[in-house]
């Protein structure tokens, strides 16, 4: 299956526990990973083949500036349920969700969840 990546989508948003991130914005980035046929996109030119990067920034961007969660897992199921809900063509999504400064009291370099959620099968009719 082919993919179509966007990487590193940057933003700024109060997730977590502790009452410090309720408080203050802190940054936050994503990486999906979109799988779907783009064959007949490379061929035609036209984007009416594929998925427009903008429409999955803004699936991304509602996730994570929309309301607060105290966990990235619960940030990646989220976006990874939009994308797929947003594009029927979407077989299959990844999402990478990086929290580069956790306010923790110890030093490494960030914090990320990757998930892969493909799209249900519907039943077969009388099942």
């Amino acid at each position: 299956m082919d993919t179509l990546i966007l990487r590193e989508l940057h933003f700024s948003a109060r997730h977590g526990l502790l009452p410090i991130e309720a408080e203050n914005e802190q940054p936050f980035s994503a990486t999906v990973e979109l799988e779907l046929p783009l064959a007949q996109a490379g061929k035609s030119d036209r984007l009416d083949r594929t998925v427009d990067y903008r429409t999955v920034q803004a699936v991304v961007r509602n996730v994570i500036e929309g309301s607060r969660k105290h966990l990235i897992e619960t940030l990646a199921e989220d976006i990874a349920a939009g994308l797929l809900q947003t594009f029927p063509q979407v077989r299959a999504v990844s999402v990478e969700v990086f929290k580069p400064r956790p306010p923790v009291d110890f030093q490494f370099a960030g914090v990320s969840v990757r998930i892969r959620r493909e799209r249900s099968a519907s039943p077969e009719p009388g099942s």
